[in-house]
């Protein structure tokens, strides 16, 4: 009982420690995700607590779930029109953005490392992609407002493109431990299932409980906790089913989110909150899992491997990938250092280790080098870089607060609060009424 309580205890304290920490945040100018990464980091082996923590399947699990719920917030928080403005750019980078990246990136980590191709490919995909929990939080917490398309384009991609680089990983796993069962057309067959069920997964729950919602009458606060279980059900269908669950609750919480209804109305405010615990508690239990000293015996990997991605592969790709969209220069330049890192690449990195490739390890620990590196230069840097590459919007006409109070099932007051600048008073704007189909 007493060892059930300490686990209690410590796992509390963690958490509490890393929202403390996001007050400082803003102070620093660093984001919020590594600030767990650090508490985590801090508790674990090396750190102050010394707690050993090498349960790499515990980790699968909460990173896999905790994925989960921060898509479907982030699927929750997507209109349509991100649709309209970005979808063909953002797919085309989830698609042959994240091959292009892998494909340049494996030539150069194969030469860095001196190691079989298979391998330099996986060290490649584990961090092809750009991860939904970073972009989603510095984008949309971190006081930058993007042109329409540019911000579509970089939210779309990182929603979407998680299926493909699991994939990659996946099949490169299989790859290195048994080359010779590997064949490019059980490879695109394998792509074509995890899409083609993961749209379909998404699309059609999406629909059914986006219809359902309205027709059932629950205490306020059961909505969120119906709409995570379903979402988190349809997650796992999918995956049962061979398709991407990822890509499948992804779009489940956009048809949900852009069938606003009165029984729906508070669920943003509950679902932020399971989101940011989500990101917490992911990155935490990432941080108790590296051992830093071993992360430092292998930096100037992690440099040289980020750097390369940052500066030659990243932008590579995304020029190839948008400029046929007659995207401008400044637009892609922008969009190609928003290539952020996060949880998932340090979740994927879990996955040969769990196989036993050799040299699993060392991927781990240099893909997790490469995280903090991005979180670092990138993450830190995206209002200057938004204001260099001259994408940022001005937006002191923006409303401080926006409140959405329902009158009917299917019509709301939305309350707009704007404050003026040199009497300091508020000004609030009422919007009558807002119909919702």
């Amino acid at each position: 009982m007493d060892t059930l309580n300490i686990i209690y205890l410590v796992g509390a304290l963690l958490i509490f420690a890393s929202i403390m920490a996001s007050t400082l945040s803003a102070r620093l100018g660093v984001p919020l995700l590594l600030l767990f990464l650090i508490v985590g980091m801090l508790a674990g082996e090396d750190g102050i607590l010394g707690i050993e923590f090498a349960q790499y399947g515990l980790a699968n699990f909460v990173g896999q779930a905790a994925l989960a719920c921060i898509l479907l917030d982030g699927g929750l928080r997507t209109s349509f029109k991100s649709f309209r403005v970005g979808l063909k750019p953002a797919i085309t980078l989830a698609t042959w953005g994240v091959l292009a990246t892998v494909m340049i990136l494996g030539i150069f980590v194969t030469w860095l490392l001196d190691v079989d191709w298979r391998l330099g490919l996986l060290m490649a995909a584990i961090v092809g992609s750009t991860d939904a929990a970073a972009v989603f939080s510095l984008l949309r917490n971190g006081g930058v407002k993007l042109n329409d398309r540019v911000q579509a384009t970089l939210e779309l991609e990182s929603g979407a493109n998680d299926p493909l680089a699991i994939l990659l990983v996946t099949g490169l796993i299989a790859l290195n431990v048994d080359p010779a069962g590997q064949t490019i057309l059980g490879f695109l067959g394998l792509l074509l299932q995890q899409l083609g069920f993961g749209l379909g997964m998404g699309l059609l729950f999406g629909y059914l409980l986006a219809r359902l919602l309205p027709k059932i009458h629950l205490a306020e606060g059961m909505y969120a906790i119906l709409i995570m279980s379903a979402g988190l059900a349809v997650f796992a269908a999918t995956n049962l089913i061979g398709g991407s669950g990822f890509l499948a609750i992804y779009l489940t919480g956009v048809l949900i989110g852009n069938h606003k209804v009165r029984s729906t109305e508070h669920v943003m405010r509950v679902m932020d909150s399971f989101a940011w615990l989500s990101q917490a508690v992911l990155f935490v239990v990432l941080g108790l899992l590296v051992t830093p000293s071993h992360v430092i015996d292998v930096w100037y990997y992690s440099v040289a491997i980020a750097a390369f991605m940052i500066f030659i592969a990243r932008p590579i790709a995304v020029y190839t990938s948008v400029k046929p969209f007659k995207f401008k220069d400044r637009e892609i330049g922008f969009i190609s250092w928003v290539g952020l890192r996060g949880a998932v690449p340090i979740t994927l990195a879990i996955l040969p280790v769990m196989a036993g490739i050799d040299g699993a390890f060392m991927l781990f620990d240099i893909a997790f080098g490469v995280v903090v590196l991005s979180l670092i230069l990138q993450g830190t840097t995206i209002p200057f870089m938004a204001n260099l590459f001259k994408v940022r919007i001005p937006s002191n006409k923006d409303p401080e607060e926006e409140h959405e109070v329902w009158v009917s099932d299917k019509a709301s007051i939305t309350l707009y609060e704007f404050e003026v600048k040199s009497g300091h008073l508020r000004l609030i704007v009422i919007q009558w009424p807002s119909l919702s189909a």
